[in-house]
């Protein structure tokens, strides 16, 4: 789809939007939304503005400081000069899954060769100390589903990052990097030498202008556009705390799908992703398969490898009970679950999961559990 540009006075009212530190993207869409246009917000009687739930007296004290025009007028000059895209949150170029969550940026800059068009799309994130254990997952994930050709969306840093945004490229994936910074810079600056090779299948997208250095609230705040921008996130490796963690709750605000790679109990960088399988927050991620199974994804057509069961598994008796259920009764809830086969429910949950890494049942959206 071709970028759908603004006339000037519409991108320097959105700028001037952005700039105003007091408004955030949810309280700019309701100016915009009662006031038809990002211009009319600067031409609306203040009495009205007053009307919007969240604008009060020293908003609107704010919001008509010259000082934001004057930057806004700075920054559209550094846009024109380098030619710079972006896409609007009202306009059909905009990512179409990063429109539904309510605080998305109201204007995203971008670079590259961007195709959104009916793509399949998924984050992945996770430590930035990652493991030979980890990177091994990642580029085999990305190998297994490269046949779906998927959009590989991450962060640029260190680790998990880069490291599924290499293999992307390597299997001819399109890749986007959301950046925590302006257009005009690169953090790491070592990562530089990847930006001409996503910009060939990809690009990038940032919400900040040129004059935003890489401070640690910019990447939290990226971090939403990360977990917006897919129909679901895969937390590959974490520690215990981490912004991947943090990436993987926004999805879940968002409703989208979770995905964790289980690790050893006492390995550091599996903490994080064994806490979020552990409290239900994400599901287990050990091949492509599993993703490709609970988004509904082709799984036939594409030949992708199959989930399959383990041959000769022994189970103990709760796993047995619970087996025989599901294998009579198809899906079924958790709760439900644990009431037809008389089993505690924090046993129940602790033995679907081992049952889960034994290979013989799988978790589907909405709690919901079947055998394989």
């Amino acid at each position: 789809m071709p970028d759908l540009q603004l006339p000037k006075d519409e991108l320097i009212a959105l700028l001037r939007l952005q700039h105003v530190a007091h408004i955030g993207d949810v309280s700019a869409k309701k100016l915009i939304a009662h006031c038809g246009s990002p211009t009319a917000v600067f031409s609306d009687k203040k009495e009205s503005l007053l009307k919007i739930d969240g604008i009060g007296s020293h908003t609107l004290r704010n919001l008509f400081n010259t000082e934001h025009l004057e930057a806004a007028e700075q920054e559209f000059e550094f846009i024109q000069r380098e030619n710079l895209s972006y896409s609007y949150f009202m306009n059909a170029d905009y990512p179409s899954y990063l429109k539904h969550c309510i605080d998305s940026p109201i204007l995203l800059f971008k670079r590259g060769k961007i195709n959104l068009d009916g793509r399949k799309i998924i984050s992945v994130v996770g430590t930035r100390n990652i493991t030979s254990y980890g990177t091994a997952f990642c580029e085999r994930f990305i190998e297994e589903i490269a046949p779906l050709n998927p959009i590989i969306v991450s962060g640029m840093a260190y680790g998990v990052d880069i490291c599924a945004q290499k293999a992307a490229v390597k299997n001819g994936l399109q890749t986007i990097g959301c950046l925590a910074h302006g257009l005009n810079q690169m953090y790491p600056k070592n990562h530089s030498k990847y930006v001409k090779d996503v910009e060939k299948n990809g690009g990038f997208y940032t919400e900040f202008w040129s004059s935003s250095t890489p401070e640690r609230e910019n990447f939290l705040k990226r971090n939403r556009i990360i977990a917006g921008m897919a129909e679901a996130t895969v937390v590959i490796e974490s520690a215990e705390k981490g912004g991947s963690l943090v990436t993987a709750d926004i999805a879940n605000s968002y409703s989208r799908d979770v995905f964790a790679v289980p690790g050893r109990a006492e390995d550091k960088f599996s903490l994080g992703c064994n806490n979020l399988i552990k409290q239900q927050k994400a599901h287990m991620l050990t091949s492509a398969a599993d993703l490709v199974y609970l988004l509904g994804w082709d799984l036939a057509e594409k030949k992708m490898p199959a989930i399959q069961k383990q041959l000769f598994v022994e189970l103990d008796t709760a796993e047995k009970s619970i087996y025989t259920y599901l294998q009579k009764n198809g899906k079924q809830l958790l709760d439900t679950i644990a009431l037809e086969c008389s089993i505690p429910i924090f046993k129940t949950s602790s033995t679907l999961l081992n049952m889960e890494m034994k290979g013989v049942i799988r978790p589907l959206p909405g709690k919901l559990f079947e055998a394989i």
